[in-house]
């Protein structure tokens, strides 16, 4: 474990730099730029209170330019980057809860490799759908939402719940548009390729995964 701290730096280096060189960039000036900020809605949920001690996100979020992720697991390292036009709100919320370590020692509760999901579910404390950040906010989808390998997004109990839990596509994923998308991994997609590799605890191929998943850190940049 002290081998692997002293190496973080280094690792989050190397990690960045091959993201940068596997993602263009667009040269054409865009037409429309987004509002710089909007407002956002965070609701106390005392029916389902934090898992960990975290505050509710301040109402005010950026809506330009992109942020990136860095996860330390136990199965190595990913890259997603988060676009603040397309969820605003969430990528404050998530940025915030990286910020306040919540997702910091935590565990991934769910892996699926079905013929119509294939995904890694992360962000409850409890495991149990039940292990939040005390709060929720509303859903920024456009209906017109598709999930290919490598999509990250928001988990949710119904319309307007996000709140701490989310997904990513290891895949595909045969579902409606009903899930806000954070962003896509630009990095580590063979991290995910290890753990379905290890397996799937339920023979349906839908629960825990067979070696816990573990998140050790999260950073963003």
């Amino acid at each position: 474990m002290c081998r692997m701290k002293r190496s973080i730096p280094a690792l989050i280096a190397a990690v960045l730099v091959a993201a940068t060189l596997t993602t263009t960039t667009a040269s054409a000036a865009p037409v429309h730029r987004p509002k710089p900020v909007v407002k956002c809605e965070f609701t106390p949920t005392p029916e389902n209170p934090a898992a960990k001690p975290v505050r509710i996100p301040s109402a005010t979020a950026r809506a330009r330019g992109t942020v990136d992720v860095f996860f330390v697991t136990n199965y190595g390292p990913f890259v997603v980057r988060m676009d603040r036009a397309n969820a605003p709100c969430g990528v404050h919320n998530f940025v915030h809860l990286v910020q306040s370590r919540f997702y910091d020692s935590t565990q991934c509760f769910r892996l699926t490799n079905s013929t119509r999901l294939g995904v890694l579910q992360c962000g409850d404390i409890y495991r149990q759908e039940e292990g939040g950040p005390g709060y929720k906010f509303p859903d920024e989808v456009t209906g017109q939402e598709t999930y290919p390998r490598g999509t990250v997004a928001y988990g949710n109990q119904g319309p307007g719940t996000n709140g701490s839990e989310f997904f990513v596509v290891h895949s595909f994923a045969n579902i409606p548009p009903n899930y806000t998308v954070l962003g896509h991994v630009i990095a580590g997609m063979s991290t995910f390729d290890r753990m379905v590799a290890a397996g799937i605890a339920d023979p349906d191929q839908d629960g825990p995964p067979v070696k816990p998943i573990r998140i050790y850190k999260v950073w963003s940049f």
